[in-house]
């Protein structure tokens, strides 16, 4: 971020400036562009917490940009750069998210600034209790009004902590446990939560390789078997994104940058290995098999094919988009390309999934979550066994044609495995993440490929997700 020159729009701006370029294609009434566009509410909220012996003050957001459906959702995170404009610019981009996949919320996001490794378990549990407390007691955490989830420095845990703190404070309340989203299996998860955003991203990839215009605006050809791969960050969602790609897809991971340096290994590297590597030793720092460069930034201009930024916001800027050899970018984290970068990479031909849509796997299974949640019964609890029980039919009834025709024809065993298998949570989960990735995917095609005043994925997710919040608003009256 140190890195961003002074003639760089913020990431605010920049969410705005991409927002007024899709609205001047469209044919809003006036007024409504800029209702849509304003964030309705930001509070801050300043607390304190007795830690190490003494009062710390922390300060914490809580941003709600639309409200066009409720409940409003959006992640919180603990970092040390949180602030009331970058909050609000996530938030912007959630309500526009949300809207794309067609998850009925409106946009909301949350943070505490505070860098979570300075403090240990139990401490950061009394500031997250703290934190949740204070947003619960004004409604900006409630299962009907708005529903926060993990982003960057928390997770599973912190969620957890909020959802108990939440239910304390409700105790008649029988939806409580979706008050937020992104918890653990054991607190009201759902299966496939933490993976989502990575498989998010992969199922992004695997739609935009199905269509052969799509590869050809980016000057590639076949699937992603071998494609070689740059990841900017292997936290929960780089780490998801780059080994479901590898391990199930074949693409070649060959550079992957942390905050302590780069990997590089044109040969491709393990991400399983260097994501271990990470957790042992705390950064990517003297992992033996690739060569180490401790100007990490500099790995995003090396050669590859596809490059994903999984991580801060503002890393690809005006400093280094010239410098971009990668012909697609998938934006894994939130608004890693800036305004100013995107126009650089636009006339260079370079094609960009934006975040708006690459990322959007999380909220949508925080949204079967929510569902779960409210529905108080885990997804294929009730009709798994019935299925089988019908496939069961089908097999029988092959293998009493089978015996009746002799050897001439045999069922293969694994086929017979396979089919009898009912669907659990986490392939139902799967399945509506792959199908709602897919139909969000082909609204914002259909509108790049439609329209001749439309040259890019990112005005055309805007286009279409405006469209969605602008149509909510009218049938609200307004």
């Amino acid at each position: 971020m140190s890195m961003m020159p002074r003639n760089e729009p913020t990431f605010r701006e920049s969410v705005d400036l991409m927002y007024n370029r899709a609205v001047a294609l469209m044919d809003l009434p006036p007024g409504l562009e800029e209702k849509i566009r304003v964030c309705n509410a930001t509070y801050t909220v300043r607390f304190g917490v007795r830690l190490r012996g003494q009062i710390q003050t922390f300060t914490g957001y809580r941003s709600v940009h639309s409200e066009h459906m409720e409940p409003v959702k959006g992640g919180i995170r603990y970092s040390i750069a949180v602030s009331q404009d970058e909050v609000e610019a996530l938030a912007a981009l959630m309500t526009y998210k949300c809207a794309l996949v067609e998850a009925p919320f409106g946009g909301s996001k949350g943070g505490l600034c505070l860098d979570p490794r300075q403090y240990d378990e139990h401490e950061l549990e009394k500031i997250t209790r703290r934190f949740a407390y204070e947003l619960a007691k004004r409604d900006l955490i409630n299962p009907s009004q708005n529903v926060p989830a993990p982003d960057m420095g928390t997770g599973e845990r912190e969620m957890a902590w909020i959802a108990d703190q939440y239910a304390r404070m409700n105790t008649t309340d029988i939806n409580a446990r979706a008050c937020v989203t992104g918890k653990p299996l054991n607190a009201g998860g759902i299966s496939g939560r933490v993976e989502a955003t990575g498989r998010g991203v992969q199922y992004a990839l695997r739609e935009f390789f199905r269509e052969p215009a799509d590869k050809q605006a980016a000057g590639m050809d076949g699937t992603l078997d071998g494609k070689r791969v740059i990841v900017q960050g292997l936290g929960n969602v780089g780490y998801h994104a780059a080994k479901f790609l590898q391990e199930e897809d074949g693409a070649r991971i060959t550079g992957i940058i942390e905050h302590d340096g780069g990997l590089f290994n044109p040969e491709g590297m393990d991400v399983q290995a260097v994501r271990d590597w990470i957790l042992t030793h705390g950064g990517v720092t003297g992992f033996p098999d690739a060569t180490y460069v401790s100007q990490g930034a500099s790995v995003l201009e090396e050669d590859c094919d596809i490059l994903i930024p999984a991580a801060l916001e503002g890393v690809i800027n005006l400093t280094n988009a010239a410098n971009i050899k990668a012909r697609l970018i998938i934006e894994a984290a939130n608004g890693p390309v800036t305004a100013g970068a995107d126009d650089i990479l636009r006339e260079k031909g370079v094609v960009i999934i934006p975040d708006m849509y690459a990322n959007a796997g999380g909220v949508t299974v925080s949204y079967f979550e929510w569902v779960k949640n409210l529905s108080h019964i885990r997804f294929g609890r009730m009709q798994r066994r019935q299925e089988e029980a019908r496939h069961q039919l089908v097999v029988d009834e092959l293998e009493r044609l089978d015996a009746a025709m002799g050897d001439r024809w045999n069922i293969d065993p694994k086929f017979k495995q396979r089919y009898l298998r009912g669907a659990d949570e986490l392939e139902l989960v799967r399945s509506g993440l792959d199908d709602t990735m897919r139909i969000a995917y082909q609204s914002m095609r259909e509108c790049w490929h439609g329209r001749a005043d439309v040259h890019d994925l990112r005005t055309a997710a805007y286009i279409v997700a405006i469209d969605k919040v602008a149509a909510s608003y009218r049938a609200k009256g307004l």
